[in-house]
């Protein structure tokens, strides 16, 4: 009995090794797709970003072009109450016509300012569009190194998941179906730590203190001894 369940421990301790390597590399491949969405989702974040500064330039562009059509109807407007400005009869009429053209180039004063600032204001978006685009595309080549790293690794586990598995099916061979049941449930619902040995009189699953008597239970190997506050199966080091 004591030579049986000291083999059968043995055989856990095995197993757990390679289950605890499933289990790591389990939790690390369905962390990938999130990865895969954080790096899609920054990158669009800088599409969007470049996107708005695009529409933003052509919303000022349109801006400048009306202030430039505006300015022209005024200038030509000017001309008009200029070539009228000689043929009025009397001076009142000159007078107010002469207050209209002067208040039209006050106008146009305006707007030729606002067509300053306007072209201003374009020609710095203009290099912020096109320093940005620099950015999008080294950006762009940095994801896709990113997301090929991503599948590299993602291959890269799932080789070595299938050999794991290979390993995992050699090494259950040596448990009993009692024992392997009790392992593989404690195993479900102990984050894949199942089996573990007592150290410094502590539990190496919960790292509580495990009682001399127990320690004793467990050197003894009459039966499976396991830790009162995580239940995982308990062995000692030899």
């Amino acid at each position: 009995m004591i030579d049986n369940l000291k083999s059968q421990m043995v055989a856990l301790v095995s197993l757990q090794k390679v289950d605890s390597e499933i289990y790591s590399l389990k939790n690390e491949l369905a962390a990938k797709p999130l990865a895969l969405e954080a790096i899609q989702k920054a990158f669009e974040d800088k599409k969007k970003n470049l996107a708005y500064l695009q529409q933003k330039l052509l919303d000022l562009q349109k801006s400048r072009k009306e202030r430039e059509l505006e300015l022209g109807t005024n200038e030509e407007s000017i001309k008009k109450l200029q070539g009228q400005l000689y043929s009025l009869k009397t001076n009142k009429e000159f007078q107010v016509m002469l207050k209209q053209i002067q208040d039209a180039k006050a106008d146009s004063s305006v707007i030729e300012e606002k067509i300053l600032v306007l072209f201003d204001e374009t020609d710095k978006l203009n290099k912020e569009v096109e320093n940005e685009n620099l950015k999008l595309q080294q950006e762009e080549k940095l994801s896709s190194e990113e997301k090929n790293k991503v599948d590299l690794r993602v291959k890269e586990i799932n080789d070595r998941l299938s050999v794991l598995n290979s390993q995992r099916k050699q090494a259950v061979e040596a448990v009993t179906a009692k024992m392997l049941s009790q392992y593989e449930r404690i195993l479900q619902s102990r984050d894949g730590l199942a089996i573990v040995s007592v150290k410094d009189n502590s539990c190496g699953g919960c790292h509580m203190l495990v009682p001399p008597q127990v320690i004793n239970s467990i050197k003894m190997y009459e039966q499976i001894i396991t830790c009162e506050v995580c239940n995982r199966i308990l062995y000692i080091q030899e």
